[in-house]
């Protein structure tokens, strides 16, 4: 939540195929679901902060890959509060990142269930904070 009470949410591109996303990636072992989150949007958007360690919900997507097969993935989604915002990442450049309203934000992603995720969390928010 910024300073004016306004929630934001970082939206990225994909690589593959630039449509609206949010930072994801796949189980690690040595690491839970939060920390992967974290590690994930530090690597893919260069945010770094302090992650919920529950998740706010989960969404379903068809991901396509490098041999022309799609795998259905289910994505476990983890709220991020960013402090900070690096010069240098792993993926700067790949990727256009923007901050938008979580209007816009459910606007531009395609998956319905994430889009629902992305208002039921400023809901949420809203409900928390004073």
């Amino acid at each position: 939540m910024t300073n004016d009470n306004r929630v934001e949410i970082l939206l990225q591109t994909s690589r593959d195929t630039g449509r609206w996303v949010i930072p994801k990636g796949w189980p690690m072992a040595d690491k839970g679901p939060h920390e992967v989150a974290a590690q994930e949007a530090y690597e893919e958007a260069g945010v770094r902060g302090k992650v919920d360690k529950t998740s706010i919900g989960c969404f379903l997507y068809r991901k396509g890959m490098k041999d022309g097969f799609t795998v259905d993935c289910k994505v476990q989604v983890y709220a991020l509060e960013v402090t900070e915002i690096a010069k240098k990442f792993k993926e700067k450049g790949e990727r256009r990142a923007e901050w938008v309203s979580c209007q816009e934000a459910a606007n531009r992603v395609q998956e319905p269930m994430l889009k629902l995720l992305i208002l039921g969390f400023e809901t949420e928010l809203r409900q928390r904070k004073p």
